[in-house]
């Protein structure tokens, strides 16, 4: 098992492209600003350019609601039997409920104390959809609002919530029953999420071109003075992966696994420094593979069932970058969110990561979802996202390290470490 290379210069790498969107939409961006006094019709520019951004949005919003229900399908399906999977497939789940959660408190936590939205105030660029501020619900409401009367008529509307739990639903049942009617259901479910990620890869390679516009028409807008706005939300998301990967997973790799996480993390670090640079779970998954086998000493039987699944729905720092920018979207529309709503923010956050599948910026075509959960206006995004790249990096590392520690937790727990 070796790590696949490629011969594309940086510029042609998805990575080398975005970089020289955000540097080129910054630079457009300011250039028609200076040009305004000498009568360029920057309105006119930023409107023309944004329409793009616009696209790329509507094309994101487009495979949400197909993506998260075969991921979803396919996740859950893809514990098997569990009779046959059965500890080692509610330890795994066990685990990654917990340490996506512990992330996701993390950067609520951060959020709340240094409110980065409040150093965006964009009531000048952005109007307020109307009947954004009464978004709450009672907790019964929520609960009823989960369960679909009309599955079809949900996902019409792109009502995320109920899609989520017909999934869940849907994919415990194809695990319970069994014949040949039932195989087929599930390869034909198989075979549409492998259409529905080369379709997101398609959309996600556009990604420069609509970075491009997006941060064109909000540098046109709000000034160059945005991205040294955007500098205390880059620091709150950043603060909140490096507290998780160094603080968090070492302590759980100590209490629960009994590894030193010194060794451990000099181990799989190949896997996490390639995540970094290909900002792709899926991509590092055979280096991780390798690296738990032949350096950290877990068993294969162990790292093929709990990487592989970690890669699909294990998304701690994605989880916590969409708690984070959740948040600092509704601070910087002048939305408080309560108790209740955050908490829908921690709900939606924890199952929006498991839909987001181990591609580049799959974060970002999952903070739709929990945009949408709580109300907020998903154009929100245009204005944070001239830093998303490199949170993308950090985000895809910290999914990969978790990843990594659970083998070596779940390994302890079946008795089977060195």
């Amino acid at each position: 098992m070796t790590r696949a290379k490629t011969n594309k210069p940086w510029y042609l790498q998805l990575h080398g492209q975005v970089g020289i969107a955000l540097v080129s939409g910054f630079l457009i961006g300011v250039g028609v600003r200076l040009l305004a006094p000498y009568g360029f019709p920057t309105e006119a520019f930023g409107e023309g350019v944004g329409l793009v951004g616009d696209l790329f949005l509507r094309l994101l919003k487009m495979i949400i609601i197909p993506l998260i229900f075969t991921s979803l399908v396919c996740g859950v399906a893809s514990l098997g039997d569990a009779r046959s999977v059965g500890r080692v497939g509610l330890r795994t789940v066990l685990y990654y409920t917990l340490t996506t959660t512990l992330a996701i408190m993390v950067g609520l936590t951060l959020v709340n104390v240094f409110t980065p939205g409040l150093y965006l105030d964009i009531g000048s660029t952005a109007s307020l959809p109307e009947g954004l501020s009464s978004t709450s619900q009672s907790l019964p409401q929520f609960f009823l609002h989960m369960v679909p009367d009309n599955i079809i008529n949900a996902m019409a509307e792109g009502d995320v919530l109920p899609v989520i739990f017909f999934a869940i639903l849907f994919g415990l049942f194809l695990v319970r029953l069994n014949g040949p009617n039932v195989d087929a259901v599930h390869r034909v479910m198989e075979g549409a999420l492998e259409v529905i990620q080369a379709l997101t890869l398609a959309i996600v390679k556009l990604a420069p071109i609509g970075i491009f516009a997006l941060l064109a028409r909000e540098v046109v807008r709000s000034g160059p003075e945005l991205i040294m706005r955007l500098l205390p939300y880059f620091a709150t998301v950043g603060a909140g992966l490096l507290i998780h990967a160094f603080v968090t997973l070492p302590l759980l790799l100590v209490l629960l696994a009994r590894r030193n996480p010194m060794e451990y993390f000099r181990a799989v670090l190949p896997a996490v420094a390639t995540a970094f640079s290909t900002a792709s779970s899926s991509a590092t998954l055979p280096l991780s593979m390798e690296c738990a086998e032949k350096e950290a000493e877990i068993p294969r039987g162990i790292s093929s069932f709990v990487l592989p699944l970690g890669a699909t729905v294990n998304m701690d720092g994605t989880a916590l970058y969409e708690a984070v920018a959740a948040l600092t979207i509704a601070q910087m529309y002048g939305v408080p969110l309560d108790f209740f709503q955050q908490a829908l923010v921690l709900l939606t956050a924890l199952l929006a990561s498991v839909g987001a599948a181990g591609i580049p910026m799959a974060g970002l075509v999952m903070m739709i979802v929990v945009l949408e959960a709580v109300g907020l206006p998903i154009e929100g995004i245009a204005t944070i996202i001239a830093v998303d790249r490199v949170l993308d990096m950090m985000r895809t590392s910290t999914n990969v390290w978790s990843d990594l520690v659970g083998t070596a937790v779940i390994a302890r727990f079946e008795g089977k470490t060195p």
